[in-house]
């Protein structure tokens, strides 16, 4: 008998990176296949075209997510791909449709209780965060190190029985200068939401799944499948969840609770 799938409004999902070898496929894969959603937002760095110009890393995982997420739409998902930095060349076809999925720079979503959320993948917030460009390049060779580092933790773990675990996260979480940065980008991005006049932003790009109101504005980051493994969803009677999926799944089969609820006030 097959598992009752979780239903949604909408689910958005950014920073996969297929094509690295980071990339949480598998995780992945059970999301989609647990739930059941009338939207599905990819909100950029979908493929990782930097990593597969360096080293063609194309798992028969990455393939699986690439042909469900196709399957959905044609079953009548809808699914909207907004490109990001790793993914930047699929931006010439903004505008246009493949395979049913739809490309767009940014867009509007208005949830069942009314909010206007922009969804942007959120590279644009850069000069914002005042990172010059060998702080940037210096920042991807750390952050390369990073993941490294992670992987041989958690291969570690695998073999010890022990669940997956974000030393990535964990490290960058500790680091003020990390910390400073993540804030300049909230603000950026809050600022971006204020000048369109929604209620709320969603995006990526950070890979720092966060949900929370600041200056009346709506902060959604749905994090990333290199550390986090985590999805932004929005339940039918229009309420926001932020899932950390690797702490949702006890297996790659049964389910347990995990929740991050959308805050019930907020200062204006």
């Amino acid at each position: 008998m097959k598992h009752k799938k979780t239903q949604y409004q909408a689910i958005w999902l950014s920073d996969i990176h297929l094509g690295s070898k980071d990339c949480k496929a598998h995780f992945l894969l059970d999301l989609l296949e647990q739930v059941s959603t009338k939207t599905i937002y990819l909100v950029g760095d979908i493929i990782d075209i930097w990593a597969l110009e360096k080293r063609v890393h194309w798992p028969a995982a990455h393939n699986q997510v690439i042909d469900s997420l196709i399957d959905k739409a044609h079953k009548g998902t809808r699914v909207v791909y907004i490109p990001g930095n790793h993914d930047e060349k699929v931006r010439q076809y903004i505008g246009m449709t493949f395979a049913d999925i739809e490309i767009h720079q940014d867009i509007i979503h208005t949830t069942g209780t009314g909010q206007k959320l922009i969804v942007t993948h959120g590279d644009e917030f850069d000069g914002q965060v005042c990172l010059g460009e060998w702080q940037s390049k210096l920042g991807d060779v750390l952050y390369d190190f990073l993941l490294f580092l992670n992987r041989c933790c958690n291969g570690f773990r695998k073999q010890m029985g022990w669940g997956y675990w974000s030393l990535a996260g964990y490290i960058k979480s500790r680091v003020k200068g990390a910390a400073a940065a993540i804030e300049r980008y909230k603000d950026a991005a809050i600022a971006h939401a204020k000048s369109k006049g929604v209620d709320g932003i969603v995006c990526g790009h950070i890979h720092q799944p966060d949900m929370q109101y600041k200056n009346g504005i709506l902060y959604c980051n749905d994090g990333d499948w290199i550390e986090n493994c985590t999805v932004l969803t929005e339940h039918l009677d229009g309420q926001l969840e932020l899932i950390y999926w690797t702490e949702t799944v006890q297996s790659l089969t049964q389910l347990k609770s995990a929740k991050v609820t959308t805050p019930a006030s907020h200062a204006a």
